[in-house]
């Protein structure tokens, strides 16, 4: 167990944290969600960089890094469409989730094939996972009533979306040839 490890598993562990906070019947409580949910988005590249600066990259972190991101937004998001219970968090939120779980297959198929490289993660990637935290953080932060923040999250969560819909053509055209290809297909 090393310490980008043990961030990764913070991150998991502040889930029920969050949850928890955002359900507190008390005004501080949005706030106190959101900064948890920031602390535990902080550990997602503080782990990454001290893997990569100390060299303790391990095949458990390389495992559990992108559960506990996929798990903590997709969290986050059923947070919010229950809160706020409209078509602009839930569109997004569909396309988010959506996304994660079509990509999330696709590289599992392509690694089986030996061409996971071919859908690593993308500059495109890191941009949507930035608009996607910050828009998160926001909306976590604020009541479900529409003011400047609560825009500027569903701003941001759209472009997120939007970014994610586009990351994912990119995905799904790099591993085309083997989708295509007819070889080790049902």
């Amino acid at each position: 167990m090393n310490i980008p490890n043990l961030l990764t598993i913070l991150r998991v562990l502040l889930i029920p944290v969050f949850i928890g906070l955002f359900y507190l019947p008390f005004s501080w409580s949005y706030w106190a969600a959101s900064g948890v949910f920031a602390l535990a988005s902080a550990t997602d590249w503080l782990d990454g960089y001290l893997a990569r600066r100390l060299g303790q990259s391990t095949p458990f972190g390389a495992f559990l890094d992108p559960v506990a991101d996929k798990l903590m937004v997709a969290v986050a998001l059923v947070l919010l469409v229950e809160e706020h219970g409209n078509l602009w968090l839930t569109l997004p939120a569909m396309i988010i989730i959506g996304r994660e779980i079509v990509v999330s297959a696709l590289r599992e198929w392509m690694a089986e094939l030996g061409a996971r490289a071919q859908v690593a993660v993308s500059q495109l990637g890191k941009w949507k996972t930035a608009a996607q935290m910050l828009s998160l953080v926001i909306l976590l932060g604020n009541p479900p009533r529409m003011d400047f923040w609560v825009g500027l999250g569903f701003a941001l969560l759209i472009i997120a979306a939007g970014l994610t819909l586009w990351s994912m053509v990119q995905y799904l055209r790099a591993a085309w040839p083997h989708l295509s290809s007819g070889a080790n297909g049902k």
